[in-house]
């Protein structure tokens, strides 16, 4: 029980960050914002906006991306205090076993994998249908048999149907080159992420502005049409309205799915240890991209639900299609094309987060430390870890629909954020001489917000989730009680110190 509620010390955080194993410092607040942005901006606006739009919100979306906003902001001040304090790879991890213990640290750690591998599947499957989408302007087509998961969630139905498929080959294909791009390095990645970047949110404020143009007030009416509600536990809707299969709909049902959409600022803290600066430059991250995207995405969840209908918008490719709608193939082509870019690099620094996760539970000796915490001598990357995030992303991508895929990252990363934000006041108490350059201000109101929030959001997705998510931690459970507690790195040091006064006792005993 003393080892499984240990705390990782605060200096032995800080002594890994000048080990000869740690990653190399080349990323400035531009890129850190980059990435922050290249992961939030994506996914969010080019798919799942159409996902809650047309199953959960209707033009409601707009208060959902609002809702989910607020979760995040709590969030992200508590991320930003921790990332300055600890500026080592990690995220949530790392802050969990410097706070609540080893146990709760492999938790959170096995959590994040959940989100990072699922999230990054659910990305490479929005790639997918945008580049079919794109190729399908030009004349040319992937055959049925490869172009969709085998299987799809009827939402009239409750039930899960064939969709005639074998695999999403696109899916497949994108995973591999992107995982060939992040074993080459940190610095060659966020370049291309940086240049993907410019180029989407070009594409945003091309949906923003000839969209205008094309919104009919009448498409925003009803604007709530399955209520402002949405509140359930367990799955059991105990406040609004029940959709197909007994999930529940409205606005808060809505906010806990497109909630993936925001979930890349996390991502920025994962990437402390490769900051110029982390103890100034990771907040700035975090803050920035977390801000400029909340804008955007309520910007287009509002032209998107004005120019087309919410229950016509379609789901796999919304904004492209919507432009196919309203008769601007010219707007489809460049939508699609910017969203392909777009998508890319949510992806890249989604499974960029994963490898940094597995190197810091690595570190630690929770996971086999020669493979998930070997860094390539030539690039500095975790390169047998990202691989292997690579061949498990490609195979969720290539195989389960996108419905079933973000819902199952959605509740893994609020349960994420609710540690972060109770690790906030835990750390406040214990270590209040720490150095805090950058403060999440009114504590203990803005966690305790954050995670009331978060707890609500977690609440209102789908009973299902919460199944996989209990049966995702008795596996991670398992792993660690028979594995990772006895290769600990703190189980080591426990079983010296506890030698070490064996033997001061015994010599004791023997000169009186």
């Amino acid at each position: 029980m003393r080892q499984i509620f240990a705390k990782k010390p605060l200096k032995v955080l800080l002594d890994e960050v000048v080990s000869e194993n740690r990653l190399r410092r080349v990323l400035g607040p531009v890129a850190l914002t980059s990435l922050g942005v290249g992961a939030i901006i994506g996914t969010g606006i080019f798919v799942l906006s159409g996902v809650a739009a047309h199953d959960k919100s209707g033009p409601a979306i707009v208060l959902s991306f609002v809702v989910s906003g607020f979760a995040c902001v709590f969030a992200a001040l508590c991320y930003a205090e921790f990332a300055s304090m600890v500026p080592v790879a990690g995220s949530a991890y790392t802050y969990a076993y410097a706070t609540l213990g080893e146990l709760f640290a492999w938790i959170i750690g096995w959590d994040l994998i959940l989100e990072y591998a699922v999230a990054s599947a659910t990305v490479a499957h929005g790639w997918s249908h945008y580049f079919q989408d794109f190729i399908s302007i030009l004349g040319f087509k992937f055959g049925h048999v490869i172009s969709n998961a085998p299987f799809d969630f009827n939402t009239t139905t409750g039930l899960l149907t064939s969709t005639g498929s074998i695999l999403d080959l696109p899916a497949i294909l994108i995973t591999i080159i992107i995982t060939v791009i992040l074993v080459k390095g940190i610095k060659e990645s966020a370049g291309f992420n940086a240049g993907i970047v410019i180029l989407k949110l070009g594409i945003v404020f091309l949906v923003l502005i000839v969209g205008a143009f094309y919104i009919n007030p009448a498409n925003w009416h009803p604007f709530a049409p399955f209520g402002l509600s949405g509140l359930s536990l367990f799955g059991k809707t105990i406040l609004g309205q029940t959709g197909p299969g007994g999930a529940p709909v409205g606005v808060l049902a809505g906010a806990a799915i497109i909630f993936f959409a925001y979930i890349g600022f996390d991502s920025v803290s994962t990437h402390s240890e490769e900051a110029k600066n982390p103890k100034r430059d990771v907040p700035i991250g975090i803050i920035t991209s977390l801000v400029l995207c909340t804008v955007l995405y309520i910007a287009v969840s509002g032209v998107l639900t004005g120019m087309v209908p919410y229950n016509k918008i379609d789901i796999d490719a919304p904004v492209s299609n919507a432009f196919k709608q309203i008769g601007l193939p010219w707007a489809q082509f460049l939508v699609s094309l910017g969203a392909i870019a777009g998508i890319t690099s949510v992806l890249l620094v989604m499974m960029l987060s994963q490898a940094r996760i597995f190197l810091a539970m690595a570190r630690d000796g929770l996971i086999p430390t020669k493979f998930f915490g070997d860094v390539h001598e030539k690039f500095r990357t975790p390169w047998k870890s990202t691989m292997l995030t690579g061949v498990f992303v490609l195979l969720l991508a290539g195989f389960l629909p996108l419905r079933v895929l973000a819902d199952l990252v959605n509740i893994g990363t609020l349960f994420a954020f609710v540690i972060v934000c109770a690790a906030v006041m835990i750390m406040r108490k214990t270590h209040p001489e720490a150095e805090r350059p950058f403060r999440a201000p009114f504590v203990p109101v803005v966690p305790i917000l954050g995670i009331i929030i978060c707890i609500v959001l977690m609440f209102s997705l789908p009973e299902e989730n919460w199944f996989r998510l209990f049966g995702w931690l008795l596996i991670g459970l398992f792993i660690y009680f028979f594995y990772g507690r006895k290769h600990s790195i703190m189980h080591r040091i426990m079983n010296e110190k506890n030698s070490d006064s064996l033997h001061v006792n015994k010599d004791s005993a023997a000169n009186p």
